[in-house]
């Protein structure tokens, strides 16, 4: 048994969030106070669609964010729609929106980082289009950094090598980077192509600003190192379990962190902060794990940790069996207790974050994991088969969470999901309860819990219709930035 996963030691720095189809209403729990705040944000939002998508993709450099997605026009409704939403009061100010992520044709890009960029959507999709949201020289730091540590997981990833042979490249890697010719030619991964054009990716890391090269360096460095350490070590106690979510997804967080600061969009305690950045890559890699059960036993991997498992199973496998269903899903409930116990630090870190493009690139996937929790949590399904939330719930969360205000809103909402479907036989009630507490105290400070209300049929309308333009609108600025790659190729 191997311990790092294929795609695992990016999943902090990619964000990856799949949870349950068919979610079904939102639950019936009180409303955060910011929930209407996100009403109005969204009915503005319908108008800026209708007009984004009638046009190309924008001109002059590429800002950022996908804050755009909520900002536009000061009124929401559609012309000529037969009603018009609800009004409400307006978003809480906390950040201010940002443009559309898009790499344009009129920008002026060397052939090497025409190139990284192409790699980029080619290995990571869906990742590409938030990190091209990112303002200015971050964007490209973040993007050498995504392809460096891709190149490094392909490595680790690659059955095919040795062990003696994979370990000092794993120790060495990061040495690699001031090395102008080095290239490896015998991967067999999907993505060997950042291995086999290292070049051009360790090109264009040494045309990066020194600061930037420093922190990815460094980070590069211990990653390869913990990746080595836990290729033939199995997952034995919650310890060990946090020591290797730490290697594979802790240390990205906390390199993201370090470029955030470096490029000065960003406080110097984000990048200090070390304990809350590792926080935010420990809630994805957890929330990956934990959903990703059945997948990873399926492959031959484990990745949930013994001192837990071990108390409900004499194997891990033995989890998957219709007749221990209700001791795994009581395992289940013990881990994600766990890992929700690192959403106070993600609170903490994303209230420090002032600008829009960082924020929203740090936030949608941590709203995404809480999400896929809320799904996993109590759920059957995780043994089964594939755990999904809907492609609207997730455009949805990713339109909300543009402010600390609507985080905690939806935070909120999902952590009281999961307190409904805590069962009183439980063994690990108490802790989940108590641990929701917590949350619930930072999510509404001094603040009453009022009374539910559900959203009307015609707001309902409006953002089924807002999902739809949404996601049409992400389809168009993916393929638009594919094409631009592709034409500066010719």
């Amino acid at each position: 048994m191997r311990c790092p996963a294929p795609r695992r030691a990016l999943s902090g720095l990619r964000g990856r969030s799949r949870g349950r189809s068919g979610l079904g209403a939102p639950p019936l729990v009180p409303p955060h106070p910011a929930a209407t705040s996100s009403m109005a944000a969204s009915t503005k939002a319908v108008s800026l669609f209708k007009r984004t998508l009638a046009l190309s993709p924008p001109r002059g450099p590429p800002r950022a964010a996908l804050g755009r997605l909520r900002g536009g026009g000061r009124r929401g409704q559609r012309s000529g729609a037969a009603t018009p939403c609800p009004p409400s009061p307006p978003a809480p100010p906390r950040l201010q929106p940002a443009l559309c992520p898009t790499v344009s044709p009129q920008d002026s890009l060397g052939l090497g980082l025409r190139t990284c960029y192409r790699y980029l959507n080619q290995t990571s999709r869906s990742f590409a289009a938030v990190i091209q949201a990112l303002d200015g020289e971050l964007r490209h730091a973040v993007c050498i950094f995504y392809l460096v540590l891709r190149a490094l997981d392909t490595i680790e990833d690659d059955m095919t090598i040795s062990l003696d042979v994979k370990v000092p490249m794993l120790h060495e890697f990061h040495s690699y980077l001031y090395q102008p010719d080095w290239k490896y030619m015998e991967s067999k991964e999907k993505d060997r192509q950042v291995l086999e054009d290292f070049p051009t990716i360790s090109m264009e890391f040494r045309n990066l600003s020194k600061v930037y090269q420093d922190v990815i360096s460094d980070i590069c460095h211990k990653m390869g190192v913990g990746m080595a350490e836990f290729l033939e070590k199995k997952v034995d106690s919650q310890r060990e379990w946090d020591k290797y979510c730490h290697y594979v997804a802790g240390l990205v967080g906390i390199g993201l962190s370090r470029l955030f600061s470096a490029s000065e969009l960003e406080d110097p305690i984000v990048g200090q902060d070390t304990e809350l950045a590792n926080s935010m890559g420990l809630f994805l890699q957890k929330t990956n794990i934990i959903r990703d059960y059945l997948e990873d036993q399926l492959a031959g991997r484990e990745f949930w940790p013994r001192e837990v498992w071990s108390r409900y199973a004499k194997k891990l496998s033995d989890l998957a069996k219709p007749e221990n269903i209700d001791m795994a899903v009581q395992c289940l409930n013990e881990l994600i207790t766990n890992a929700l116990h690192h959403v106070p630090d993600v609170l903490t870190y994303l209230s420090r974050l002032k600008n829009q493009s960082v924020f929203n690139f740090c936030a949608i996937p941590q709203v995404m994991a809480i999400a896929t929790l809320a799904a996993c949590y109590n759920n059957k399904q995780v043994f089964r088969g594939v755990v999904k939330i809907r492609k609207g719930q997730a455009v949805t969360l990713m339109m909300d969470a543009t402010n600390i205000q609507a985080v905690k809103a939806i935070m909120y909402q999902y952590v009281e999901e999961i307190y409904q479907k805590i069962p009183s036989t439980d063994p690990s009630s108490n802790k989940t309860q108590q641990i929701i507490a917590s949350i619930r105290a930072m999510s509404l400070p001094g603040g009453p819990m009022a009374s539910r209300h559900h959203y009307s049929p015609i707001y309902l309308s409006c953002a089924m219709l807002l999902a739809a333009l949404s996601w049409q609108y992400l389809s168009t600025i993916s393929k638009a930035t594919e094409e631009y790659v592709q034409a500066g190729e010719n």
